[in-house]
């Protein structure tokens, strides 16, 4: 029987600078893959699967996490399937570089992906998650229950390199770092106070997170987002970043739409969404906008600008005038409706406090 690689692996993370120690607590759990790699072992070594084999696995904290957000997005989750997936004759192949993948990730620091969050998030940041890797059916990565008990559930793809998985890991630390002090409160109830249209803008600009965890994830702005990528990834965001452009200037126009009211906030919604894609426009326009500004104006006016989705408009407008006269190139600019609507949100930008 092969003996289980970790068992629910705790990495305490030690804050830089002036954090405290309560202010970053990672937690790297791999009992649902260890559970699962048990069950493998048995069938390579053509042992029966005992009942305590079974009950390890749907006891683990990771298929009990598993379970409650499959079964929080309506989907059916069964042990019955889930046997019949780590049954099946497919899984059994990928065991030995499964479980090498194990070996390699769960020797990764969750120390660096945290200091990498840490670098671009205020001061008043906390991050406070559980990292579960997880062999599962699907093969998607994602967090879970981000305001009550934040999870990071990533799939373990033996294809996925240790540095990519702690570059993934920084990136899904930022974000719940991001959300424990962003917006700040003053500016929560600011926008509260808007029209419904300007709360919308609002609110769909704060999709640019997705480029801004990108920017962290990769250690700053003159590191490519994809520097421990394969080289296809690479290749995909150089071609998208290539078209900065045309999709700075969808998006302006599809904030003008909603300001116009020609988009109601379900067809905003759903215009929305396809601007993520695999590392759509909300992640290609998002980084291009953090990277303008933090190139004119540093990284804490960055970080300050990050927190108020409505002064992000003019800040980088400004940015990238900026540039322009030091003779960068030409950037596109966020149209003067946008700028108009989001002015009476600005003035808190550079005031954040925590929630």
């Amino acid at each position: 029987m092969l003996l289980p690689i970790f068992l629910g692996l705790f990495l305490a993370v030690t804050p830089a600078g002036d954090r405290t120690p309560d202010q970053v607590r990672v937690r790297l759990v791999t009992d649902e893959a260890d559970a699962v790699l048990v069950i493998l072992g048995d069938r390579e070594a053509g042992t029966p699967v005992n009942d305590a084999d079974w009950q390890r696995l749907f006891n683990s904290d990771g298929y009990r996490r598993l379970k409650r957000r499959e079964e929080s997005m309506d989907r059916a989750f069964t042990e019955d399937d889930f046997k019949k997936f780590v049954l099946s004759d497919d899984l059994l192949q990928k065991a030995p570089k499964l479980r090498q993948a194990l070996k390699t990730w769960a020797r990764a620091s969750m120390d660096r992906p945290a200091r990498l969050a840490l670098a671009y998030l205020p001061k008043e940041a906390h991050i406070h998650a559980t990292v579960y890797i997880e062999i599962k059916p699907l093969t998607n990565s994602f967090v879970f229950e981000v305001g009550t008990d934040p999870a990071i559930i990533l799939y373990l793809d033996p294809e996925v390199p240790r540095e990519k998985f702690e570059n993934t890991v920084a990136h899904e630390l930022h974000h719940i770092g991001f959300g424990t002090c962003c917006p700040s409160k003053s500016d929560e109830d600011l926008q509260a106070k808007q029209s419904d249209r300007v709360q919308t803008v609002a609110n769909w600009a704060s999709a640019f997170g997705e480029g801004f965890a990108m920017l962290a994830a990769a250690g700053g702005k003159d590191v490519h987002p994809h520097a421990v990528s394969p080289i296809a990834d690479r290749q995909r965001w150089d071609h998208d970043i290539a078209g900065f452009n045309k999709n700075q200037q969808d998006l302006d126009q599809f904030f003008r739409k909603i300001l116009s009211g020609e988009l109601n906030k379900d067809q905003a919604s759903e215009q929305a969404y396809t601007y993520f894609g695999i590392q759509g426009p909300w992640y290609t326009v998002g980084w291009k906008i953090a990277v303008t500004i933090e190139e004119v104006y540093g990284r804490e006016r960055l970080i300050e600008t990050m927190c108020n989705p409505a002064a992000l408009f003019a800040k980088y407008n400004d940015a990238a005038r900026e540039l322009a006269k030091k003779g960068g190139p030409a950037l596109p600019l966020w149209s003067p409706e946008i700028i108009q609507a989001m002015a009476p949100m600005q003035h808190s930008a550079s005031s954040v406090s925590s929630r």
